[in-house]
């Protein structure tokens, strides 16, 4: 029976477009992302309101700031609906090699048990043989009884 890697088949099927969308959906989701964002907030409103004073870009209320972050949240709506997109076709890939990994192991299995039975009508039978033959089974418990 070929034993197959499914991860490595799938990751190497993968379209640059479906391997971006992963890249982008791990990066936005991770602490490093959510802490360069953090630091790029203060670092716009430390530079704009205390570094440059009354000649800053962006002056407080930070209009374009607030531009950029609708933007940003403009974008993150169409990037969580590709990453569940994607989620949902590895989900669907995943669910599929079980599918197939289970009807191989219920065929292995049956195969199995048929072997099983048939051993086991083997034993049976050669019971009987020794049971029928002179001296078999029979004979040596008469033996047993007159000792």
């Amino acid at each position: 029976m070929e034993i197959k890697n499914w991860h490595a088949e799938h990751k190497n099927s993968l379209t640059l477009g479906q391997k971006s969308a992963d890249r982008l959906r791990n990066w936005m989701g991770s602490w490093p992302f959510i802490g360069g964002f953090l630091l790029v907030m203060v670092l716009w409103a430390g530079v704009n309101s205390l570094a440059f004073g009354n000649k800053s870009w962006d002056p407080y209320p930070y209009i374009l700031l607030n531009l950029f972050l609708s933007m940003l949240a403009g974008l993150q709506g169409a990037i969580l609906l590709i990453a569940a997109k994607r989620q949902d076709s590895i989900s669907a890939a995943m669910a599929k090699h079980d599918f197939d990994t289970n009807v191989a192991a219920k065929s292995e299995i049956d195969r199995l048990i048929k072997l099983s039975e048939q051993h086991k009508d083997m034993i049976t039978e050669l019971h009987d043989l020794i049971k029928r033959m002179p001296g078999g089974a029979d004979a040596s418990d008469d033996r047993k009884q007159k000792n």
